[in-house]
């Protein structure tokens, strides 16, 4: 919903009714993960993308039939054996397609949902996707923490359903899952009952170190991939917003002072990374002796030469640091792309950071096999089983 919320928002507050489109399952190599959406408009304006192309003519027709019946429908897209012209994905995947009508009838709490997304606030939304009752499909369930104004609203037709989706949804909630629930009575599975539920939180974090040309290029590219970017240095004159322009915010502060006090207001989780290009031992030394023993972090990287990593990993031994907090420190920071200039080097940094993330190899994917887009790989020999695969929706 992310992608193409401002438009829906728009259209909901001007009462016009939308389709929206929404991957809600895919398999193997299909480009798009759970929760791309793409909207239509009652104008027949399109916004957004579930498929990267392959399938996209088909679900705006698919969209345009549920604006005229009003009946929300979810369709299976995969490879087509029968012409080389028919609708299918040809990477090789599968995918399902969730479109349901979006209205202050159809979808009477989507401007709260709306504006919890755009503020970051933490919002889940149960979607009633499979039914043998088709009144049942496309019914919501919005779930909050439970210190919200708001906690739950909406209902998928029954408190026992509420009940037990409310839990799951926190849970997926908690550890930004998206996907279907992969549990249900056997009650429910006998009425063919699926259920998806979309999480939103606020955008994941990265602390860039240093306010040198690298942080700058690494701060436009992290932006580009959604991080909310702080860049903090102790030295006034380099820290300015004038020479970071994508920066969500820049500090002036020791970069260790600065890290312990977000730990301490409870600014990070298990989502932020952390990026040290300070190159200068007197800033990197006591950040990083702290910011490697924050077990939470997603992300530690470190930029330097082999002979500066070496004396760094001496001094953070000295500092008391064991072999396993020093085996999350990312140094040289990057993957080997051959990567010179400061642009260069931010792809090569946030090429690591996405392959540390998805537990990928960083190998070229023509050296490998299994499905482009596996849940998890490991080597070339253990590709991904093809299972259902589920994405973070920051």
């Amino acid at each position: 919903m992310r992608d193409v919320l401002r438009e829906a928002l728009a259209s909901w507050l001007d009462g016009e009714r939308s389709a929206m489109a929404t991957v809600v399952s895919n398999h193997n190599s299909a480009p798009r993960p759970p929760g791309a959406t793409m909207l239509v408009g009652s104008d027949g304006r399109a916004f957004g993308s579930v498929s990267g192309g392959c399938v996209e003519g088909a679900v705006y027709d698919l969209a345009g039939e549920v604006l005229r019946s009003r009946t929300p429908r979810l369709e299976r897209y995969g490879v087509s054996d029968e012409s080389a012209f028919a609708v299918g994905l040809s990477c090789g995947g599968t995918l399902e397609v969730f479109v349901e009508l979006v209205d202050d009838t159809s979808f009477p709490e989507f401007e709260g949902v709306a504006q919890d997304i755009i503020d970051g606030r933490p919002v889940a939304v149960a979607t009633v996707i499979g039914h043998r009752d088709t009144s049942m499909l496309g019914r919501h369930l919005v779930v909050r923490p439970t210190d919200s104004a708001r906690p739950i609203e909406g209902s998928l037709g029954s408190p026992q359903l509420d009940g037990t989706t409310v839990e799951a949804t926190r849970d997926a909630l908690a550890v930004g899952h998206t996907g279907i629930l992969d549990h249900r009575s056997d009650a429910e599975a006998a009425t063919d009952l699926r259920i998806f539920v979309a999480t939103y939180r606020s955008a994941p974090r990265m602390l860039v170190f240093g306010a040198i040309d690298f942080a700058a290029a690494v701060s436009r590219a992290a932006a580009i991939l959604g991080y909310r970017v702080t860049v903090c240095d102790a030295r006034a004159t380099f820290a300015t917003t004038e020479r970071f322009p994508a920066a969500d915010e820049v500090v002036v502060d020791w970069p260790h002072r600065y890290l312990a006090a977000e730990l301490k207001a409870g600014a990070l989780d298990s989502r932020t990374v952390v990026c040290v290009l300070t190159h200068d031992h007197k800033f990197d030394q006591p950040l990083l002796t702290a910011a490697l023993q924050v077990p939470s972090l997603a992300y530690i990287g470190a930029i330097g030469s082999r002979r500066t990593h070496a004396e760094r990993l001496a001094g953070l031994r000295s500092a008391g640091l064991d072999e396993e907090q020093l085996e999350r420190l990312h140094s040289p920071i990057g993957l080997d792309l051959g990567a010179r200039t400061p642009e260069e080097t931010a792809i090569s940094i946030m090429a690591e950071i996405i392959a540390a993330r998805t537990g990928a190899s960083g190998r070229r994917l023509r050296d490998l096999t299994g499905p482009l887009h596996a849940c998890s790989r490991t080597t070339s020999d253990s590709p991904s089983s093809g299972s259902e695969c589920s994405a973070l929706v920051s």
